[in-house]
């Protein structure tokens, strides 16, 4: 599957266009973490972009995050390694990521919320603007997006073996290079 064509089966279950932002900024952010990790590049891209492909069929219904998603996924062919990182970046299910790709993504994909909603505050609303150090700010601030699961993403140092620090350059410079695409 190609990049263009994981947006298309996206478009076709989702509607709201701040999601799909959503998952291109998560699909950004993988292709960082591969490079990072010697991993697919577009495989893990891929990951990031499909991974909320069925939160609004699901939203009523937490436990059935990213269930829809792996049956439309293994209807699409996508390959089942994407498939396990999308399925299993919804802790709910409890279980644990195993793979580089899981955990990168089960890790990563809620700090792009934080990031955005940071851009959101800065007087020019772009991520050029955004600093580190005032992620990791906001980010002792439970209050500011307030959404975002920060214990999840403190796993990075666990999991990925990376401080808080680390993953939020690499996910904020990510976000920058396709900071256009974002509309910030």
């Amino acid at each position: 599957m190609t990049k263009s064509e994981a947006l298309q089966l996206v478009r076709q279950h989702v509607k709201n266009e701040n999601l799909v932002k959503h998952m291109i900024a998560a699909g950004a952010v993988m292709r960082a973490l591969a490079r990072k990790f010697g991993g697919d590049e577009d495989k893990w891209e891929l990951a990031g972009i499909l991974h909320d492909m069925d939160w609004e069929e699901t939203a009523d219904d937490f436990k059935m995050h990213s269930v829809k998603a792996k049956e439309y996924l293994q209807e699409a062919g996508v390959d089942a390694d994407i498939i396990n990182a999308v399925y299993v970046h919804n802790h709910i299910h409890g279980l644990e990521p195993v793979t580089m790709m899981e955990k990168a993504l089960y890790c990563s994909e809620e700090l792009t919320g934080l990031i955005v909603a940071c851009a959101l505050v800065v007087p020019s609303k772009k991520l050029a603007d955004v600093k580190v150090k005032s992620i990791l700010k906001k980010f002792k601030q439970p209050s500011f997006a307030a959404g975002v699961d920060r214990d999840l993403i403190q796993q990075c140092q666990e999991k990925l073996k990376m401080s808080l620090e680390e993953l939020v350059e690499l996910e904020l410079k990510a976000m920058q290079a396709i900071a256009e695409e974002l509309g910030l």
